[in-house]
């Protein structure tokens, strides 16, 4: 099949490397100059708790125009409508978009772009991912990856991109209800996220701080679990504690995508996650106090990487 990987920092690049050793035909897209040349040069690395693997591939810096089977839009929720964009030179008749981020809402702003019949919603859990340099993608854990219609793609076309996904070594797999998955998974998130970011420690380490973080990641939690129920979706969760324990216990090392940007100095997506949250909660009349702190602390936290400050005389 061939595959364009639009975005390809730590989750696109395990996506392409993946898709890649299986035998397809994947064009890896980034914005970074030196990953591109890195893995055009000497192929990707994939490390992690297998073998390391080193993947050949294609890569560029902007996406040709070049119809693609599938092309998986692994960019982050702020750089969605710019990515969309890209998608639209990679699209033939039946292309496949897939577009795949922390939060709520991206696919709504992908789909006015492509069009909403061709694309797939997915939920990835449990990776623990980072770029360590360019060429380099590393993965703690690789829990399972669940994909979703957006509006008119037909089921069975679902269940067919979930097939090339698990012959690729992860455990994929299609199901009906999407936005199940996507709260599932955003009930752990903003348990992790904004803690970890503000404080700088993993997700073991927020789990099991009694004194302080635990708690307040238990509540952000229980708050995004009652705005789900509020909102009728149809969540398997009977407790978000216990959800969001069982989530932390199998990765207990890793840093969240959020506390990698803020060691990068880089905006998270904090605002699609324990934001997200917030904005559902209010139209339900189902307030989200911790998470709307959460979300203003990380927001400080970042503004003051790009506010100037004048020294006083």
């Amino acid at each position: 099949m061939r595959i364009a990987v639009v975005g390809c920092g730590a989750m696109g690049s395990i996506y392409a490397a993946r898709l890649a050793a299986a035998g397809n035909d994947v064009l890896a897209v980034d914005q970074s100059r030196e990953h591109v040349e890195a893995i055009n040069t000497h192929g990707l690395r994939i490390s992690g708790p297998r073998s390391d693997e080193l993947v050949a591939m294609r890569a560029a810096t902007t996406a040709p125009t070049e119809p693609m089977d599938h092309v998986v839009l692994a960019v982050k929720a702020a750089d969605v409508a710019v990515g969309a964009a890209q998608v639209l030179s990679l699209l033939g008749e039946h292309t496949s978009v897939l577009t795949i981020q922390n939060g709520l809402g991206s696919a709504d702003t992908v789909a006015e772009v492509v069009g909403a019949d061709r694309v797939v919603v997915g939920v990835a859990s449990g990776f623990g991912a980072s770029r360590p340099s360019p060429g380099h993608v590393h993965h703690n854990a690789m829990r399972e990856v669940r994909f979703g219609s957006y509006a008119g793609l037909p089921f069975p076309s679902v269940e067919a991109i979930a097939a090339v996904w698990h012959h690729a070594g992860f455990d994929a797999a299609a199901v009906v209800d999407i936005a199940a998955m996507q709260w599932e998974k955003l009930i752990c998130n903003v348990a992790y996220s904004a803690p970890c970011a503000l404080t700088g420690m993993t997700v073991g380490q927020v789990m099991d701080d009694d004194a302080a973080m635990g708690p307040v990641s238990r509540a952000a939690a229980t708050e995004a679990w009652s705005v789900a129920r509020a909102a009728g979706i149809q969540i398997s969760v009977a407790d978000p504690v216990e959800h969001i324990r069982d989530f932390g216990a199998q990765m207990p090392d890793a840093k969240p995508s959020a506390l990698l940007d803020h060691q990068a100095r880089r905006a998270s997506e904090i605002e699609v996650i324990n934001g997200a949250v917030v904005r559902r909660g209010a139209p339900l009349g189902q307030p989200a106090p911790v998470n709307a702190t959460l979300t203003a602390l990380v927001k400080a936290v970042e503004r003051q990487w790009t506010t100037s400050v004048t020294p006083s005389k």
